[in-house]
């Protein structure tokens, strides 16, 4: 890529994609590029940035809504958040070291990424959240989905269409996002010495309690030595996190404790050790990224999880568990015999995956999503022409030719 263009207004982002289109030249979309080595790389000889769309532009803590311009800091809008107790609902991960970026993530990219933290399971993807968006499309239009206000059923929702779009159909120049009251207080309840089937019985048991458990998780023995906090080392561990008013989550600790106990018995981790675990969960560091070459998620049932994390010892593959069992992050050589097998394997067992980190070359040569069946291709061609019929942004990201 020859450069990067980066605008820092809406009307500049128009001119860079008329310009574009008009020259049917592509362009690569990103923020501060931070997930840039994430999904196929893409062909472009120039670049837009949305990095100097920066700042929050309204922020009203007694209507619990946010909006703030893509190219936005994801810690610059937690720090504002956190002034008045409050915070992102979806617990966005900072996948930066993950992925060898040095930047902070920028609250489009992680829109347009989707991406969820452990309290997924909770209280919905990051796409729930968004109230709405203001884009560019392929043909330098500016569109608007949604409001600022949390009643707001105006118009087609384009909002979870965009969010997850990795930047192929429109780029966002604003988004506003519904926020909520940070939790006073936090605990982690551990149970150690569990096999994987042993521990997704005891997510099972967890999330179906009354006790409102916002994270699950399960780490095998060689993740959970990654994290000496966890006083698990050469054993299993399972993990189900409490939120809320201190009160009512010492109470509620107890009550979870006592039906945890038929798999071992529970160890209490409070809040400053729990907040510090779940971050490091969030980011996924419990993985072995450092030694492995590729890294891939896949989203399944938790039932199917212990059989897939069976089927890929074969591969050598370092793994956790997250969302109940449901998101399985993986880490293992960057070969694509690896890459068949663990897909194959997903894909046997029911899971959708996604290969998040790569070598460029390896990206560039495989699918890096499932492939869409044949109606859900044409469905996918017929959207992204109607947002970009010049097929200009971010072309290939997801799917070849798409």
């Amino acid at each position: 890529m020859s450069g990067a263009e980066a605008p820092g207004d809406d009307a500049g982002v128009v001119a860079v994609i008329v310009t574009a289109a008009t020259a049917r030249e592509p362009l690569a979309v990103f923020g501060n590029g931070g997930k840039r080595a994430m999904l196929r790389p893409v062909q472009a000889a120039r670049g837009l940035s949305t990095r100097n769309l920066s700042g929050i532009t309204l922020y009203s803590p007694a209507e619990l809504v946010i909006s703030a311009r893509a190219g936005s800091e994801l810690p610059e809008i937690e720090a504002a958040l956190a002034a008045h107790g409050q915070h992102l609902i979806a617990e966005p991960p900072d996948l930066g070291p993950l992925l060898g970026a040095a930047t902070p993530p920028t609250l489009g990219g992680t829109v347009a990424a989707n991406l969820s933290g452990p309290r997924r399971i909770a209280a919905g993807a990051m796409r729930d959240h968004v109230l709405g968006v203001r884009a560019v499309n392929g043909e330098g239009t500016v569109i608007h989905s949604g409001g600022r206000v949390l009643k707001n059923v105006a118009g087609l929702d384009l909002c979870k269409m965009l969010a997850g779009s990795h930047g192929t159909l429109a780029v966002m120049t604003e988004i506003t996002l519904k926020v909520l009251p940070a939790p006073e207080s936090t605990a982690t309840l551990t149970i150690p010495g569990l096999d994987v089937a042993q521990g997704v019985a005891v997510l099972a048991a967890a999330l179906g309690s009354p006790f409102g458990v916002s994270g699950a998780a399960y780490l095998p023995a060689a993740a959970a030595a990654r994290m000496p906090e966890l006083g698990a080392a050469g054993e299993g561990v399972a993990l189900a996190r409490l939120e809320n008013f201190a009160p009512s989550v010492a109470y509620r600790a107890g009550r979870l404790a006592a039906e945890l106990t038929r798999f071992g018995p529970p160890r209490l981790v409070k809040d400053a050790e729990s907040r510090f675990i779940w971050r490091a969960i969030r980011d996924a560091k419990p993985l072995p990224a450092a030694e492995a070459d590729a890294i891939w998620r896949v989203s399944i049932r938790p039932s199917a999880a212990p059989g897939l994390v069976g089927a890929l010892a074969a591969t050598g593959a370092g793994w956790f568990l997250d969302w109940g069992g449901g998101l399985v992050w993986i880490a293992a050589a960057a070969e694509a015999s690896t890459h068949r097998a663990i897909t194959a394997a997903a894909s046997a067992a029911g899971g959708a995956w996604t290969l998040l980190r790569a070598p460029e070359a390896l990206r560039a040569g495989l699918d890096v999503l499932p492939p869409p069946p044949p109606a859900l291709a044409r469905l996918t061609r017929r959207v992204k022409a109607a947002f970009d019929p010049h097929g200009i942004l971010n072309p290939g990201r997801m799917y070849a030719g798409i």
